[in-house]
């Protein structure tokens, strides 16, 4: 950092800096206090992340108009980006809920912008130009693995259009977390009450408009214009509402410096959250042995298990941010009193997500298909994504204290070791070995994210707190 980043680093500066009179009133907070401001913290962001979800499910829903190759095209296009872009962009993102959160948490509310400028540059920099080009030639990969190759093309070529939106896309992944990290919890509900009604908008005038319609290369473009939307309008409610004091200007100098130490924590960020998308992908590939109609049941399994995730995973973002700031405020004593609540957290969520996957689980099948023999297996196998929801909503949780805590990479190992020495053998070992099918591959990963789980609270229970807050400070010092 040149000299004036050094200055701001050593100046705690707290003007407009009032959320709960942190920097005097942390030592004294209680578990109700807590348990109240997490609670009011996670509903604005549990609604974010299902109507983020919903962008792609109208994508979906508009090829479906159009006819079964077109949304079996699409399905296969936005599961494509979805593990080579979404997660990636979100994983490296997950880096600031340590800077940010930290940063503000020790008043030093600028570093809070120039870590935004600088993860943003450092995510558009590392893989918008890779992955644009892995995008634009995806059809020579994909028909390794698809015999189809109108299908190839059709999903080559929604990647390619989609690639004009991907910047818009970075900078709202990093423009939720910059305010995030100043308990701006709901401008990300705001945004997106206001476009998804858009994007069904752009949907219908470009997609099966009788006029304007432009079939189905309308779709991505929708999505493109939709991810520029969000980012701007997150822009606007920057600038015309909340969040300026922690914005000091555009400063391209300090942005385009010190990503090695945002890299180790960007780095087993992606890890993290790619080690569960490419393992349920790999699931769907093994059920493929066992028929179409175990394809489409695990295919709503899945999607069941995607919208069960999203309730952990907004109120570990809460956690996150929670315990990055008082990491960053050197409070011991509040961060752990965070972290022990986050086990109440974590049961509560666990317990809500069985039981509406359990006891829905005749209704959830008949939302998505209306085939018999598919509601029949699927009935059978929600059962088993129920009983994984006590053990993912601990996992998802725990690995929202490590991110808080800025212990990414022991989480990164972990996952691979779970879903990848543990989940995975399991699964083809009990499916195929002894034969106990689709249903034994939500066995094995059962298994796998129950040990996860475990493990993750393990370490978190041996937190090295001085540790802890050292390397923070030093992460802030270079």
């Amino acid at each position: 950092m040149d000299s004036e980043e050094q200055l701001l680093i050593g100046v705690v500066d707290y003007e407009n800096y009032s959320s709960l009179n942190e920097a005097t009133d942390a030592e004294d907070l209680t578990s109700a206090e807590e348990l109240k401001f997490i609670t009011k913290a996670s509903i604005p962001l549990v609604i974010t992340f299902f109507l983020q979800y919903l962008l792609s499910v109208i994508s979906i829903y508009a090829a479906g108009k159009l006819g079964a190759k077109e949304l079996a095209a699409v399905s296969l296009a936005v599961c494509t980006f979805n593990i080579t872009g979404l997660a990636i962009y979100q994983g490296m993102s997950t880096s600031l809920d340590s800077f940010c959160s930290q940063a503000y948490g020790s008043g030093k509310l600028h570093l809070v912008g120039v870590y935004f400028q600088r993860c943003s540059l450092m995510i558009l920099a590392v893989t918008v130009f890779p992955l644009s080009l892995i995008w634009w030639f995806s059809g020579s990969i994909l028909a390794h693995v698809i015999d189809d190759n109108e299908l190839v093309d059709m999903i080559q070529t929604f990647l390619r259009i989609l690639i004009f939106g991907t910047p818009g896309l970075v900078l709202f992944e990093t423009g939720k977390r910059f305010l995030q990290a100043q308990h701006i919890f709901n401008a990300g509900t705001y945004v997106l009450v206001i476009v998804v009604p858009i994007n069904y908008l752009l949907n219908w005038i470009l997609v099966w408009h009788p006029t304007y319609g432009l079939g189905y290369v309308g779709i991505p473009i929708a999505l493109g214009i939709v991810y520029w939307i969000i980012s701007l309008l997150m822009l606007l409610y920057v600038l015309l509402i909340d969040g300026k004091k922690c914005w000091g200007g555009l400063d391209f100098e300090k942005a385009i410096k010190n990503w090695i130490p945002m890299l180790r924590l960007a780095i087993p960020g992606v890890i993290m959250v790619e080690a569960e998308y490419l393992a349920f992908e790999v699931l769907t590939i093994l059920a493929a042995s066992f028929g179409t109609s175990a394809i489409a049941a695990q295919a709503i399994a899945s999607n069941v298990g995607s919208l069960s995730f999203q309730l952990p995973f907004a109120v570990a973002v809460a956690l996150s941010t929670r315990i990055g700031h008082f990491v960053g405020m050197q409070s011991i004593r509040a961060a752990s009193l965070v972290t022990k609540l986050t086990i109440i957290f974590a049961g509560i969520i666990a317990l809500t997500n069985f039981s509406h996957v359990f006891f829905g689980r005749h209704y959830l099948s008949r939302l998505f298909t209306e085939d018999e023999e598919v509601i029949k297996i699927t009935v059978q196998v929600l059962p088993l994504v129920a009983l994984n929801q006590l053990g993912d909503a601990f996992n998802v949780i725990g690995a929202g204290v490590l991110r808080g805590q800025g212990r990414q990479r022991i989480g990164s190992i972990l996952n691979m070791i779970s879903y990848y020495v543990i989940a995975l053998p399991l699964c083809t070992v009990l499916a195929f070995t002894f034969k106990f099918g689709l249903q034994g591959l939500w066995y094995g990963l059962i298994s796998g994210v129950a040990f996860l789980a475990i493990s993750e609270y393990v370490v978190i229970y041996r937190s090295d707190w001085p540790r802890i807050i050292v390397e923070s400070k030093e992460r802030h010092d270079h």
